[in-house]
């Protein structure tokens, strides 16, 4: 189990510091599936991050297992466990392919990383030998790094976004791999996305706004929210009529 007690996190801004998360307490149990959605800017990627130790809390206490993690460091919470996939992974020129599954858990195996592979929508008679470089689109990029993540024995996993930049195949390639990961490993599985089909395989739903945690539901109570607010909402009437749209509807 991971769990978060009052953390607060400010980063350094245009005009000085800002409060980016505030208040945040979240305990998050082994081998459930969590999906964190909200406004775009309320805090999801945030919280990720500083699950990951990206961003350091100016208050607040991160247990794992029920050790404190707080003042570990991004290398330190990794050989504990704790995987992170970025909404833009990063390139590695000179890397290839079967090198970063390597380093992720040390498959040597041809099939092994054929399958990772796979799970993820991509060919490894390919991919294997490709230079992780601006060759690859920014979905190829990301369908590798969750690959890389999915190779690992990890405490906890978290996605941001991961259906970014993927097509409808590998996409549901996707969501089978996050339902096959979460019926096998003990992993708590944090995903940041606003699909209905990844809402969809949620235990439970965290609703994130303005930095906070304004809500931790079942997907049946958000996703009905979704289809009220999609029957009461002008915003494509207006965006089709007027070219604008109505800023008091929230999606």
């Amino acid at each position: 189990m991971i769990e978060l007690s009052k953390i607060s996190v400010s980063l350094k801004g245009d005009k000085g510091r800002v409060d980016v998360l505030k208040d945040i307490n979240l305990k998050l149990e082994k081998k459930k599936l969590y999906v964190m959605t909200g406004p775009n800017g309320g805090g999801k990627s945030s919280i990720a991050k500083t699950i990951m130790g990206i961003y350091q809390p100016a208050k607040g206490q991160i247990l794992l297992d029920g050790a404190d993690i707080t003042n570990k460091s991004i290398d330190e919470r990794a050989r504990l466990g704790i995987g992170y996939a970025f909404q833009q992974p990063p390139r590695f020129k000179g890397m290839k392919v079967r090198d970063m599954i390597r380093m992720a858990e040390g498959y040597e195996d041809y099939n092994t990383q054929c399958s990772l592979l796979y799970d993820v929508g991509l060919c490894s008679r390919d991919y294997l030998d490709r230079e992780m470089n601006a060759s690859l689109s920014g979905g190829e990029m990301k369908r590798i790094e969750i690959a890389s993540i999915l190779a690992r024995d990890l405490k906890v996993a978290v996605f941001d976004e991961p259906e970014a930049g993927i097509d409808l195949w590998s996409f549901q390639r996707l969501t089978e791999t996050f339902i096959d990961m979460n019926e096998k490993y003990d992993t708590t599985i944090i995903i940041i996305s606003h699909q209905e089909r990844i809402l969809r395989l949620a235990d439970e739903v965290i609703l994130v706004k303005d930095g906070e945690i304004e809500e931790i539901t079942s997907q049946e109570k958000i996703l009905d929210d979704i289809g009220r607010l999609d029957s009461d909402c002008s915003c494509r009437k207006s965006c089709t009529r007027e070219g604008k749209a109505n800023a008091d509807c929230y999606r």
